[in-house]
């Protein structure tokens, strides 16, 4: 029961946003493991262009984040984050009329940018719906039941691969499609939400012009590098420097998924202001370098002993991954005007993005190309970029009222991480 109270919230608005969260996550999961094999086996485009698709995708979306938190602040959260929700869901049936590489490309540009759309307006619903004290116990929440959310997803997009046919194909990305579309029409259920007026005087996206936030969202950028440190990293790790067996990847994500699920509020608790979450983004760093550090021991180890190493560096990398989510939150609400608080989170969600794109090429250099070594140097940027967080932290806040920020915290002289 006390491990229900951290991934189900009380009764009210947050309660909401986790079910619209979830019913989202589920049409993520089956869309992640059936669209890359339905284009494949049953559209019959080769992967080399399904991959450069997918790649030209993923670039377009980046171009979409801070606009659509821009049309949030001035629309409305709540109109801008249903209707982009709504809209991913509609676009993913139109994967159904794919039927040649250049159609492909539009289709799953689309669907991209309406993703990328709905990430920095959902982000600003948090934060007009939710009091400023529990807005990163909100996304804790939300981030928790996405996890399971996806699992959920991916387990029922399994069973259509096992039948690998086109109308089971179909049924599972209509699926997906009702499930995204319920999922933005959850948020109809919130109180409309005017927009906020800009101030008379000052650039239409002050975003771009606040430099310690944009520092903040480039330290964000490397340590969000964790994901790919697990899913690119560690998989190839494995299989060309150690003894491990190959399941032993497996093993990782399911532990990786299950602590997030389960302890994912929890250890967000206390980063919920600029002190807490400058502090976090600094642990995430010692932990993100040390887990390096502990994958970079498992070459040249035998089978049993390299499989132990590799858990206990997925536990400490969970760590880094859990505490990198709860300081970026923090950071990325109170250190934005209230009237663009879309814009900024639509810029973490663009450095995020640029995160996923940049990592997999890195991690392969570096721990491919350098063996251990690599390990070191990857680890070595994970631990300065968290270390400098709380001084550029203390930076952003002597900036404030320049960019409309009435009052926030001062940030406390940075502890020892631990």
């Amino acid at each position: 029961m006390n491990l229900l109270h951290h991934v189900v919230p009380p009764p009210g608005p947050i309660r909401r946003l986790v079910s619209s969260s979830f019913a989202r996550s589920v049409g993520h999961g089956i869309l992640l493991s059936v669209s890359v094999l339905f284009f494949l086996r049953s559209v019959g485009i080769p992967a080399a262009q399904v991959g450069l698709g997918l790649t030209i995708a993923a670039l377009v979306g980046m171009l979409a984040s801070i606009p659509a938190g821009h049309a949030a602040d001035v629309l409305g959260a709540r109109n801008t984050a249903t209707f982009f929700v709504v809209l991913q869901g509609v676009l993913i049936f139109t994967y159904a009329l794919v039927g040649s590489f250049p159609a492909f490309v539009v289709a799953s540009c689309l669907v991209v940018l309406a993703e990328a759309s709905s990430s920095a307006s959902r982000g600003a619903l948090v934060a007009k719906v939710v009091p400023a004290g529990e807005r990163v116990a909100a996304r804790a929440f939300m981030r928790s039941t996405n996890n399971l959310g996806v699992s959920i997803g991916a387990v029922a997009g399994g069973v259509a691969l096992h039948f690998d046919t086109r109308p089971v194909y179909l049924g599972m990305l209509f699926l997906s499609g009702v499930l995204y579309v319920g999922a933005g029409l959850v948020y109809l259920t919130f109180p409309q939400v005017p927009g906020v007026a800009k101030p008379a005087e000052g650039p239409r996206l002050p975003v771009l012009r606040d430099k310690p936030f944009v520092v903040i969202s480039l330290l964000n950028t490397v340590l969000m590098m964790n994901a790919g440190i697990l899913t690119v990293g560690v998989p190839i790790w494995i299989t060309e420097r150690t003894a491990a067996p190959t399941w032993t990847f497996s093993a990782m994500l399911v532990l990786n998924t299950a602590m997030v699920i389960l302890f994912q509020v929890r250890v967000s608790k206390g980063a919920d202001d600029v002190v807490g979450g400058a502090r976090a983004l600094q642990r995430c760093g010692v932990a993100l370098a040390a887990c390096c550090a502990v994958f970079a021991l498992a070459a040249g180890r035998a089978p049993w002993l390299a499989v132990g190493i590799l858990i206990v560096g997925a536990v400490v990398h969970v760590l880094g991954e859990l505490l990198c989510a709860a300081g970026g939150w923090a950071l990325a609400y109170e250190l934005a005007p209230e009237h663009a608080i879309g814009q900024y989170q639509g810029l973490f969600a663009t450095t995020e993005q640029l995160s996923a794109a940049i990592t997999p090429a890195l991690v392969t250099a570096l721990v491919i190309g350098f063996g251990w070594p690599g390990w070191l140097v990857l680890g070595g940027l994970m631990l300065a970029a968290g270390a400098v967080v709380p001084a550029v932290a203390r930076w952003g806040l002597r900036t404030r009222e320049r960019y409309g920020v009435v009052a926030v915290e001062p940030v406390a002289p940075s502890p020892a991480a631990t």
